[in-house]
């Protein structure tokens, strides 16, 4: 577990693909409030979060990302998520999170369910 991640933005067909490398725990807070409000600033509606290269979510991790849902729920923002493992789709399952964010397999696939 490390406490570096690497968050980057950028736009594809539509959409505002949130790219995270590396581990989404406590010390990833700033960096995806920050890449969040961003997209939020140019206008994104639709934005994807790109798991593919993350091996490690922490409930402090979960605990993040509930906010981002919250707040994109308020700004009618629709909010997908792709690349994670089956073992983190199941948790998101059971905490409620694909309630309100679709999970892809990839960032392509979330881009054909857009359009």
């Amino acid at each position: 577990m490390s406490d570096e991640i690497q968050v980057s933005i950028r736009d594809e067909n539509g959409a505002t693909v949130i790219d995270l490398v590396g581990d989404v725990t406590t010390f990833a807070e700033d960096a995806i409030n920050q890449a969040y409000q961003t997209a939020s600033a140019d206008g994104a509606i639709n934005i994807i979060f790109n798991f593919r290269e993350n091996d490690y979510i922490n409930s402090a991790g979960i605990a993040i990302l509930i906010g981002v849902v919250t707040e994109a729920r308020k700004k009618d923002q629709k909010l997908l998520m792709t690349g994670l493992s089956v073992h983190f789709q199941k948790i998101f399952r059971m905490v409620g999170l694909t309630q309100y964010a679709d999970l892809y397999p990839s960032v392509d696939e979330a881009l054909s369910a857009l359009n």
